[in-house]
């Protein structure tokens, strides 16, 4: 295992990569005394040891956490990661496949809030690309 530090600066690419240079940017500048060692070990651990991992691509890892986000009712990092799954190329299609496919396994209700939360994700994400950037 690479040590912290390169684990951190990996993370801290793959995270950039996936959710925006900008976002991620914005929300390691807006981490504070107290949370900033939760920021640390996540993009450390989470991006860089985890999304680091060549095994699985990410356009699979953002299917992926689309269905556990859902299942967790985890909204706001559900729509962090609906605007991260079309940066990586995942289809309208196949999100609304993975969500429809989480109604049957993790109910309807919690299905309804991730179309909810998805839709106005992929509208903030269209409204964020329209100029092609």
């Amino acid at each position: 295992m690479a040590d912290e530090s390169d684990l951190f600066t990996k993370g801290f690419e793959n995270r950039k990569a996936v959710l925006g240079a900008a976002h991620v940017e914005t929300s390691w500048a807006g981490a504070d005394a107290f949370n900033r060692p939760v920021q640390r070990l996540v993009t450390a651990y989470c991006w860089g040891e985890v999304w680091g991992d060549a095994t699985l691509p990410f356009k699979t890892r953002s299917m992926l956490n689309i269905a556990m986000l859902t299942a967790l009712n985890q909204h706001h990092e559900l729509a962090v990661h609906v605007k991260g799954a079309l940066t990586n190329g995942v289809t309208r299609e196949e999100i609304q496949a993975v969500l429809l496919q989480a109604l049957v396994y993790c109910g309807a209700p919690a299905a309804l809030a991730a179309f909810r939360t998805a839709s106005a994700a992929i509208g903030d994400w269209d409204r964020e690309h329209a100029g092609g950037g």
